[in-house]
């Protein structure tokens, strides 16, 4: 019979787990033989039992024959339980095969987020830099726009000069985009809580996935990355009309954002084609009296008001004015706005008896809902006195200067009295002493050469 050596108790707890399956190995091996040997000799018990006749001495060979059935039993017993270790090896060699393939993801997920926000540091550098630029280059044009009316008003120039420079196209910089879908230029993106309401009661809210795909597409917009801006909002909007249809509000808003990215690129008539779609899309599915509906409207407004395209723009603006008054109220903010860019459509075409109109309601809309000291009180008192100054009312025009003038220093520097003045009461003491000495404001200083020139002519 085989014997089995095993380790000595002192060297098992020194065994590394490669010790441990190896001298497991050797272990089955000779359990294997030892059973084979144990089996032999039971077969050879058998054939003895058959050769004897006597009962004492087949009832001992029966005896040894049930050990050896016993023996046989445990060996087995400790086979499986080698086999079982093995098994268990097997298994902790993959889990520990797995869990370095882990560490070396996490690992390289560490080193990719250390280079993601390097280079979210340098964007960010890079975009207050911009910031920072622009706000110059800001302050350098108002400081030669100033200089440029001073030029202009100091000379002494003829009526059909004076006249000519009257008609000339104003600025649509002030014109307003859409509140809910701003284009990439807009300074701000947060979008009008009244105008969403409005939408959820006429049962159309833009979905909050498209709202972060806006943002994200303002953020490349506004670094001038329209290389990934443009083909992430054609592939949304290809996502969208595969899944929902092209006649799908959702559809109609990704290409109202389309479309404001080509209008930042200068590309009007691209933006123009999505734009008339988008408005096709909503008025089919959403009604023509809808939100939404006046907010692709004011865009397309907007759009042909830059083109210098003011007739087409006009009855746009209307419509969206007459939408927006029926949904929100007509003395709601956001019908200001719609005033405002009303207004100045007008303004270039001419049309300043409407021009008054619209301002006026405008600047009483926004003290009423908004109070005095907000920004856009003052903005249309600008526009406002601009509209009087074009038309040669240089009193009111002057009042309203002085009004805005006013304002400003006293929300600065606190209440008007005896020695806290705002500064054109200075310059008009200073002009009543010297009679020579301009206004600091430029438009207030325009109003009052206009006026001189004016008197002038009267007493020739």
């Amino acid at each position: 019979m085989s014997t089995m050596v095993y380790p000595r108790d002192e060297k098992l707890e020194k065994l590394s787990q490669e010790d441990i399956i190896s001298n497991t190995k050797l272990v089955m091996q000779g359990l294997e033989a030892l059973k084979n040997e144990h089996n032999s000799i039971l077969h050879s018990l058998m054939e003895t039992i058959k050769c004897l006749k006597k009962d004492e001495e087949a009832n001992l060979v029966h005896e040894k024959s049930s050990l050896i059935r016993k023996s046989v039993e445990m060996i087995e017993l400790g086979l499986g339980e080698a086999q079982v270790m093995m098994a268990l090896s097997n298994h902790l060699n993959a889990v520990e095969s797995e869990k370095q393939k882990l560490r070396a993801q996490v690992r390289r997920l560490c080193q990719e987020n250390q280079w993601l926000r390097d280079e979210l540091a340098g964007t960010q550098q890079k975009l207050q830099r911009s910031e920072q630029a622009v706000a110059q280059l800001d302050e350098e044009k108002k400081h030669l726009e100033f200089m440029n009316q001073l030029k202009k008003y100091d000379d002494d120039t003829s009526p059909s000069d004076e006249k000519e420079g009257e008609t000339s196209r104003d600025s649509l910089d002030d014109l307003f985009p859409e509140e809910e879908e701003h284009g990439p230029g807009a300074a701000s993106h947060a979008h009008s809580s009244s105008a969403v309401a409005a939408a959820q009661q006429c049962g159309y809210e833009i979905p909050a996935r498209l709202r972060t795909l806006h943002n994200l597409v303002i953020q490349y917009a506004s670094q001038g990355r329209y290389e990934v801006a443009v083909p992430l909002c054609k592939q949304a909007l290809e996502d969208l009309e595969k899944t929902s249809g092209h006649d799908h509000p959702d559809v109609a808003t990704m290409l109202n954002i389309l479309a404001l990215v080509y209008r930042d690129q200068n590309k009007y008539k691209e933006a123009a084609h999505l734009l008339n779609d988008a408005l096709n899309i909503r008025e089919k599915t959403l009604g023509k009296d809808h939100p939404a509906v006046a907010a692709t409207l004011n865009n397309l407004a907007v759009l042909h008001g830059k083109r210098g395209k003011y007739k087409e723009a006009e009855p746009l603006c209307k419509r969206a004015l007459e939408i927006r008054e029926k949904v929100l109220g007509r003395d709601h903010p956001d019908v200001a706005k719609q005033l405002n860019n009303l207004a100045l459509l007008c303004q270039n075409q001419g049309k300043y008896e409407e021009v008054e109109y619209y301002y006026r309601r405008a600047l009483d809309i926004y003290q009423s809902r908004l109070g005095t000291d907000d920004p856009n009180v003052a903005k249309t008192k600008n526009n406002l006195a601009s509209c009087y100054l074009k038309q040669g009312k240089y009193k009111e025009a002057e009042t309203l200067y002085k009004d805005i003038l006013t304002r400003a220093h006293e929300k600065e520097f606190g209440s008007v009295n005896g020695e806290n003045k705002p500064i054109w009461m200075h310059a008009e003491e200073r002009e009543e002493m010297s009679k020579v000495s301009p206004s600091p404001h430029p438009n207030l200083y325009i109003v009052n050469r206009r006026r001189r020139r004016w008197r002038r002519r009267r007493t020739k």
